[in-house]
This record gives C-alpha cells, sequence and structure tokens, in this order.
C-alpha cells in the first residue's frame, strides 16, 4: 500500500521571457505594499533599478556576499529598518536572495525574488548565515520569498563558468529530492532529465530556458525535503574556508553521489566535465593546509574530500 505526507511550500511563481519586465510591478501591486528595499549586488544594480522602476522602493542594499556573513546582516537588517520597509525585492544570485531571507527572519516581511543565476534558493524556505568560520543554516516559512519571478532573458550573459557552476548546484536540490515522497521525487527526476539536456545549452548561449525551468523543478523539490549530507558538507567548507558556493556544489555532487547511491554518479561527473564545470577542490581555491583541517572535522568523508581535492574520478 501506498502511503506517504507531504507539505507543499506556498507561493506564487511568474515563469516565462520577458517576465521580470512584463509582470513585476503588477504581481508587486498585488501584495498591497508600499516600502520596497532593493537588495541585489553592486554588479547587479543597474540592471535591478531598471526592473524596478515602476515599484515604490525606498533604498537600496548592495554590500550582498556570499554565504551571509554576520555584518552583512546586519548592515542590510538595519537598512530596512531604517527606512521602514514592508516588502524585500532580491534581484541576483543565491547571496541576494539569502540577504533578503536574513532581513526577513526579523521584521517578517515578504520577499520578492527575481533570481538571474540557478541557485534555486528564491524557492526554499532555506537560510543561512555566517559567523566565526561557521555557516550556520535552518528553515523558517519568514525566509520563504512570497512571490519569485522568473525570467530567463535575465540569465543571457550569465558567463559560462558560471552557468555550469550554477547548474550543477540546482542539480544538487534534483538528486536530494530523489530521498523524498514520491510526488516530490518524481519532480526531482524530471528536474535532472530538463537539467542534463538544458545545460549544455545554456553554457553554448544556445537558449537558457530549459535549465532555468530545470532549476526551478529542483528547487521546489529541495524545498520539500530540505538538506542532506551533500548540503551540510558543502556549507561546511564554504562557511570555513570561504569557498564559493556553487563551485563546491559542482565540484563534491558526483562524489557524494557515488557515496549514496540511487543516481548516476558517473553520469553527474561526465555532465561536469561536459559543461566546464570546476571538478576539484584544489581548482576552486582549497589549498592544502585547509583540506588536512577539513579532514580532522570530517574524518567521516576523508576519503572523499581527499579524492575531491585531487578531482580524481575512478576510470
Amino acid at each position: 500500500m501506498l502511503e506517504f505526507t507531504r507539505t507543499a511550500m506556498p507561493g506564487r511563481v511568474v515563469f516565462g521571457a520577458g517576465a521580470a519586465r512584463s509582470a513585476l510591478a503588477g504581481e508587486v501591486a498585488a501584495l498591497r505594499v508600499s516600502r520596497v528595499l532593493l537588495v541585489t549586488t553592486r554588479r547587479g544594480e543597474p540592471l535591478a533599478r531598471s526592473l524596478a522602476e515602476r515599484l515604490p522602493v525606498v533604498d537600496v542594499f548592495t554590500d550582498v556576499r556570499e554565504h551571509v556573513p554576520a555584518e552583512i546582516a546586519c548592515a542590510a537588517l538595519d537598512v530596512a529598518t531604517r527606512s521602514h520597509v514592508d516588502c524585500l525585492l532580491s534581484v541576483g544570485g543565491g547571496a541576494s536572495v539569502g540577504t533578503a531571507k536574513a532581513v526577513a527572519l526579523s521584521m517578517r516581511v515578504p520577499i520578492v525574488a527575481v533570481p538571474t543565476t540557478y541557485s534555486g534558493s528564491e524557492m526554499t524556505p532555506v537560510w543561512g548565515r555566517t559567523e566565526g568560520g561557521e555557516k550556520h543554516t535552518g528553515r523558517s516559512m519568514d525566509a520563504l520569498p512570497r512571490l519569485v519571478v522568473y525570467d530567463p532573458d535575465l540569465t543571457v550573459g550569465l558567463p559560462p563558468a558560471i552557468t555550469a557552476a550554477s547548474g550543477m548546484n540546482a542539480l544538487a536540490h534534483a538528486v536530494r529530492a530523489h530521498a523524498a515522497d514520491p510526488v516530490t521525487a518524481l519532480v526531482g527526476h524530471e528536474a535532472v532529465r530538463v537539467l542534463s539536456a538544458g545545460l549544455p545549452k545554456a553554457v553554448a548561449e544556445q537558449d537558457r530556458t530549459e535549465a532555468l525551468y530545470g532549476a526551478y523543478l529542483a528547487a521546489s523539490a529541495f524545498a520539500v525535503v530540505g538538506s542532506g549530507p551533500h548540503h551540510k558538507l558543502c556549507h561546511a567548507l564554504g562557511g570555513a574556508y570561504g569557498l564559493p558556493h556553487a563551485p563546491t556544489h559542482a565540484v563534491l555532487l558526483p562524489y557524494t553521489a557515488a557515496r549514496t547511491g540511487g543516481v548516476d554518479a558517473d553520469g553527474l561527473r561526465g555532465l561536469a566535465e561536459r559543461i566546464g564545470a570546476p571538478t576539484s577542490l584544489r581548482e576552486i581555491g582549497l589549498n592544502a593546509e585547509d583540506l588536512d583541517d577539513a579532514v580532522r572535522r570530517t574524518p567521516d568523508a576523508a576519503a572523499l574530500l581527499t579524492a575531491a581535492y585531487e578531482g580524481r574520478w575512478p576510470a
């Protein structure tokens, strides 16, 4: 007899080419908010301002950093509090929406997310914050964006290296979903199929829609099942050694998938190589001393980390 429980995540998704310019203003107006804080990176600020020109933006926070350092979270909260905002608009990748989540946890105001990468954070209630070399994560419905606007046009021009790493990060969400209830697992399997077909096209700058759709599917499934050993290991390495988030997922995913089983780890490694994603921890900035420290911190993953550091994959 088939029996399971499943808690679906609430929220509204608008998906389509040009949606950020054609639908965002109307969708935000429907939320009945009047004081919006725009959260983005310095590099992404011109795009973010152009998308938000018809919105009631009262302030902008651009001091966004990966892994959401505690001091950045506090600085963003200070700006939001000073400006008495009642909505947060995140435009960018995982760091931007992560910063918005840090504010929302304290102020309990809605987040509107317009992703420009395949990070998937926009679909989940998972938040993260780094302090003292440790990344702490948790789940809260206050951190789940109320509205997500997916526009493939916004990922055009994303460099191939970032596209590849971010896409492998999305695949990590899809792979994790295989351990969930049958409905979520079905979404995860479809996400793997779509991403495997779409990422090579996105990296080649031929088509972006399929990859973004796959990232959405993967993140929506991950939101239900939550983090597992792979994500916990990536967060530990990122928080302790400042490794870039998406490349760390890209490197470790084939290794952790091979360890847990249930998915085609060889296929994941082959895809990573085909799209030019990083395949060794040394390649993304982990040095030998940090590897030794990481092995001491996580002795059960010593063999995995050593192989991933070298990029050594069984022939």
